[in-house]
């Protein structure tokens, strides 16, 4: 009677009981797992979530739980005028405190349409481009598995190599709140499996500061920033030929900008004609911080080296 007893306890209704429970402790553990989430928010957008004295990214810490950081004023992800905003803790809490983020912008910023229906928005996550291949899946079977679960739109930029040593790529998601947050909430938990992706909470803006090292001393200290200034009147002047210096202007100027906006160097090309001596080379001069001065030169002759390579194919 004792080993049937035993045997009873294993019932299918029992086993079944079991499944569930240790399903749900599974579920329950995968949400405590600490992860991060990384997106784009315009300077007016990130004013909207800091709050009066900082008084709205408090309340939304408090309520989530999670850690919500914002590279600064200026800090820009490359090829774009947007800041980063960083929420990092549990898988729930970081997803608390995006809703928290995303249903304040679209009630404030983003609700001028006057229409009841809800419209469709637009986030772009920050992925490190070692991670996109775990969302995008064998042939491209997980991102289509994750919009048809979610009904948002989601789709992977290509690995922008303009910007030297940047290695993340945009995802963008579209649809309504619930959408995105639907996709949100099965591209974390797949990121979360990712050792590598974990590694990048480490340093959330380190592009930024280094394309902007004009506005800001690396790591914030004093002295640094002093010796900047002191250096931000240092200049240099290359030749780049005739040709190509439209892909250094760029169409209205847009590429300079990025120049200037990314590396904080001030870039001045010489008027048409005026050549340097014996060449068909004008002349651009660079003007900032020895570290200024080397990226915007990089960036530069990265845009002619290209622009060569495509030519000679």
């Amino acid at each position: 009677m004792e080993s049937n007893e035993s045997y009873a306890a294993d019932s299918p209704e029992e086993l079944t009981k079991r499944s569930h429970e240790e399903q749900n402790q599974s579920e329950a553990e995968s949400a405590e797992k600490p992860t991060h989430v990384r997106f784009l928010v315009s300077n007016a957008a990130a004013g909207s979530v800091i709050g009066k004295g900082g008084s709205t990214i408090t309340d939304f810490q408090s309520k989530s739980g999670a850690r919500i950081q914002l590279s600064r004023n200026q800090e820009f992800f490359p090829g774009t005028t947007d800041r980063i905003i960083m929420i990092s803790g549990a898988i729930t809490e970081v997803v608390n405190a995006l809703e928290l983020i995303l249903d304040k912008l679209n009630s404030e910023l983003y609700a001028e349409d006057g229409s009841d229906a809800e419209p469709r928005r637009r986030i772009r996550l920050v992925v490190p481009n070692s991670s996109c291949g775990s969302i995008i899946g064998k042939g491209g079977a997980t991102i289509k598995s994750f919009i048809e679960d979610s009904k948002a739109g989601i789709k992977i930029s290509p690995l922008d190599n303009t910007y030297y040593g940047l290695s993340d790529r945009l995802v963008t998601l579209t649809g309504t709140l619930e959408e995105q947050m639907r996709a949100i909430d099965l591209i974390l938990a797949k990121l979360t499996e990712d050792a590598h992706y974990s590694q990048n909470v480490h340093s959330p803006f380190s592009y930024a500061a280094g394309y902007n090292s004009i506005n800001y001393a690396p790591n914030g200290t004093g002295g640094k920033f002093q010796n900047h200034k002191e250096d931000a009147n240092n200049s240099v002047t290359i030749g780049v030929s005739d040709e190509h210096i439209g892909l250094v202007l760029g169409r209205g100027g847009r590429s300079v900008m990025e120049i200037t906006q990314m590396t904080g160097a001030r870039v001045k090309i010489s008027d048409r004609g005026d050549f340097i001596s014996g060449t068909n080379e004008r002349k651009v001069t660079i003007t900032g911080s020895q570290r200024a001065i080397h990226q915007a030169e990089s960036m530069i002759k990265q845009k002619v080296a290209s622009a060569s390579e495509r030519a000679s194919d």
